[in-house]
């Protein structure tokens, strides 16, 4: 079973997917690592972001050990990671070296240890739409820009890092506009997808309101 979960940052996706998979025992593949770990591996290397060329090379060179060790740099969930992570993913040359990684592990899902997976849980941005467009279920989750910022400066806050508010507020815009609007796969629901706003609602509600809808397709 192939779900995706697709939407803009903040809106939930990462808290739903992790227990989703949990819950079904899926593999958990959290897409927007792929784009950070080119980011960040460009600002490691004091690499323009905005270099198309130079981001092919690090995104073709990319291994899940490698994103993986990547992901233990306190840079990787920070702002300083998203950003670079979405400007890199906005290259066409970048998300050509990154999909078919993406699209071959749908085909033969597999947890960290290497053993085999009934399937797997996508969160991403276009998941739904390009990367795996014959999911079985596919979610689109959203929120308003102010909640969704909200909810990253109390993360950054929580995990001490120094920024406020409304520098969070203008990165979330300035990413939404990025994500929505390139050329090659922008952010948007797939015909299929079910949508849903999660400005109001409690991390409970969106995970009973999923697991609801997973079970009826499971059971019909």
């Amino acid at each position: 079973m192939i779900i995706t979960i697709d939407g803009p940052a903040a809106a939930g996706k990462g808290t739903l997917a992790s227990v989703l998979a949990k819950t079904y025992h899926l593999v958990y593949f959290d897409t927007g690592m792929v784009y950070r770990a080119v980011g960040l591996d460009m600002y490691l290397h004091h690499e323009a972001p905005e270099d198309e060329n130079a981001a092919e090379k690090y995104a073709s060179a990319l291994t899940f050990t490698h994103m993986h060790e990547l992901a233990k740099n306190p840079d990787f969930r920070s702002a300083i990671g998203g950003n670079y992570a979405s400007i890199v993913s906005a290259h066409p040359k970048v998300r050509a070296a990154l999909l078919k990684m993406q699209q071959d592990f749908s085909k033969n899902p597999v947890f960290e240890d290497g053993t085999p997976a009934e399937g797997a849980i996508y969160d991403g941005r276009d998941t739904g739409t390009v990367v795996c467009p014959q999911a079985d279920i596919k979610f689109f989750i959203t929120a308003s820009t102010e909640v969704r910022a909200m909810r990253r400066f109390k993360e950054f806050q929580a995990k001490g890092l120094d920024t406020d508010y409304e520098t969070v507020l203008a990165d979330m815009k300035a990413r939404d506009e990025r994500d929505t609007t390139r050329a090659t796969a922008p952010m948007k629901p797939a015909d299929d997808a079910i949508v849903f706003d999660t400005s109001a609602m409690s991390i409970e509600e969106v995970l009973a309101y999923a697991l609801k809808i997973i079970d009826e397709r499971i059971s019909a």
